[in-house]
């Protein structure tokens, strides 16, 4: 089991970016040094209560000059809205500076993007698909030629060639699509944060049976926000206002902007019915301790955490990654020091220690 922790970047009123920029590089440091395995961000652009963070790479070559072992990941690099060859050379050259720590993952991104970003809709999946091979070609081959409907490309080749041979690969999303494209192609897939398992039980299957069916073994990723303390009434109390902002920050674009975006025809139409189905809308008004109680966020003592967590493995046939987020909704930065080390104080030994085994073998 692998623990990393997945930060949307949220950017609330009260916080400079300065300043949100400066306590997250501090995360980073942090989670390095308490041996987390991995830092992730999503990249997102424009709606900054959702996630201020258009440029992780940037993000992460700060943070690699002052850590040693973690590495980093970006969730995900939304290709409809890059030059997948320019894209590829970006990545190689971020994975010499940071001596091999990268891996990422690839998407078509919300569909609240694709109108600001000047894409029509309706081609998004057709431009990810075209521009996905175009950028693994790149990574992969010496030299690489396309000659698609967006992109025309001859006999190129990046520069500087990445140091890994075969990079781990993630995708993420709500659609049948993408489960079905990651198991094929033997990729992680990683859960969206707030949703119980049974509310991914069907593409979780569809994921797991098309990934052995190609001859991969599963690669899940499960996300959750997160908070603890030694006190269940003190995480309680601390956390609330957080995990709030948590599930009011992924509905914000949906809530505020509601004049902005296109239709459920179209958003169905174009493979995004996830955003036209009201579900992030619901989440954002659920009552704290229903969050709490429905297993849409973690929030308690090491112990509760460590139950939630066994509960997940037990259901979840190829989980093989916990992924904390603990800097939701405009969080104070020492709130989220004091979860990233107590999680890894309490949670994380347990798992790596063998103590689940031991248990079950005096049970």
């Amino acid at each position: 089991m692998k623990f990393s922790i997945y930060s949307e970047l949220q950017s609330w009123p009260g916080r400079t970016p300065q300043q949100l920029y400066g306590e997250v590089l501090e995360q980073i440091v942090n989670a390095d040094r308490l041996g987390y395995d991995a830092y992730s961000a999503i990249e997102h652009f424009f709606f900054p209560k959702f996630g201020a963070s258009p440029d992780p790479l940037t993000m992460f070559a700060a943070a690699a000059e002052r850590t040693r072992e973690i590495r980093f990941r970006t969730l995900v690099h939304v290709l409809p809205f890059h030059n997948p060859a320019v894209l590829a050379s970006r990545i190689a050259f971020f994975d010499v500076l940071s001596n091999g720590r990268y891996e990422f993952g690839v998407g078509r991104g919300h569909g609240w993007i694709p109108p600001k970003a000047g894409v029509p809709i309706g081609e998004t999946r057709a431009i990810y698909e075209e521009g996905l091979q175009i950028l693994l070609d790149a990574l992969e081959q010496e030299r690489f030629s396309s000659n698609g409907k967006y992109f025309q490309v001859e006999d190129a080749h990046i520069v500087p060639r990445p140091l890994s041979d075969k990079f781990r690969i993630s995708l993420g999303g709500t659609s049948d699509y993408t489960y079905r494209l990651a198991g094929e192609k033997g990729y992680a897939m990683v859960v969206p944060p707030l949703l119980p398992y049974e509310a991914l039980r069907e593409q979780l299957d569809l994921y797991r049976a098309t990934a052995r069916e190609h001859g991969h073994e599963p690669d899940i990723v499960w996300i959750h926000a997160c908070y603890i303390d030694e006190d269940s009434d003190t995480a309680k109390r601390e956390a609330e206002t957080m995990m709030r902002g948590f599930l009011k920050g992924n509905a914000s674009v949906l809530l505020e902007n509601k004049d902005e975006l296109k239709s459920k025809e179209e958003l169905e139409g174009a493979g995004y019915g996830f955003y036209a189905s009201g579900i992030m809308e619901q989440l954002s008004d659920m009552p704290y301790d229903e969050m709490i109680e429905k297993d849409i966020v973690w929030v308690g003592t090491p112990q509760d955490v460590i139950d939630r967590i066994e509960a997940v493995r037990e259901v979840c046939d190829g989980l093989t990654e916990i992924s904390i987020t603990v800097n939701p909704g405009g969080v104070e930065h020492w709130k989220a020091i004091k979860a990233q080390e107590l999680f890894a104080a309490h949670v994380i030994p347990h798992f790596r220690s063998g103590t689940r085994e031991k248990e079950a073998a005096l049970a």
